[in-house]
């Protein structure tokens, strides 16, 4: 196999597709809190910075209407895709200190959203779990600062 001269080192931007644009805006805004980057009212494409990123790219999550051509020449389609169990995204995991994630679930009890909260031992990880409006797995995942690998 040829040498490869690159190296990979953080996730530079996450898009998805949206069913419902305004709810995703509001949902990504409102309850997990990211700043928008661009004018949220009636765009067809909504960039959010996640955090500093890595090289002067900032990490971002970019919302799409489902029938909006995008970046890499990305079709749109007429038809919403598939969201939940059906898509091919599985979830989305956005970090967050450890000692927030009391406040996550606060947060989600205050507003009567329901979350499930899961420990990943093996790596020492927690996340709390809700969906989006559009039905994809919002993860929001920290390392105990504690853990010690086995």
């Amino acid at each position: 196999m040829p040498q490869r001269d690159f190296e990979v080192r953080a996730l530079g931007e996450i898009a998805i597709r949206c069913v419902d644009m305004e709810a995703m805006v509001a949902f990504y805004r409102d309850v997990i809190g990211l700043e928008p980057m661009t004018d949220t009212e009636g765009r067809p494409i909504v960039f959010f910075r996640i955090a500093e990123g890595f090289g002067g790219h900032t990490a971002v999550l970019a919302l799409f209407r489902h029938d909006i051509e995008g970046a890499g020449q990305t079709r749109g389609s007429a038809t919403p895709p598939q969201t939940g169990t059906g898509s091919s995204l599985h979830h989305i995991a956005l970090t967050v200190p450890w000692e927030e994630q009391d406040a996550v679930m606060a947060w989600y009890d205050q507003l009567g959203r329901d979350y499930t909260v899961e420990a990943f031992d093996w790596i020492g990880w927690r996340g709390v779990f809700t969906f989006d409006p559009d039905g994809n797995t919002v993860e929001l995942v920290a390392k105990d600062p504690t853990w010690v690998a086995p």
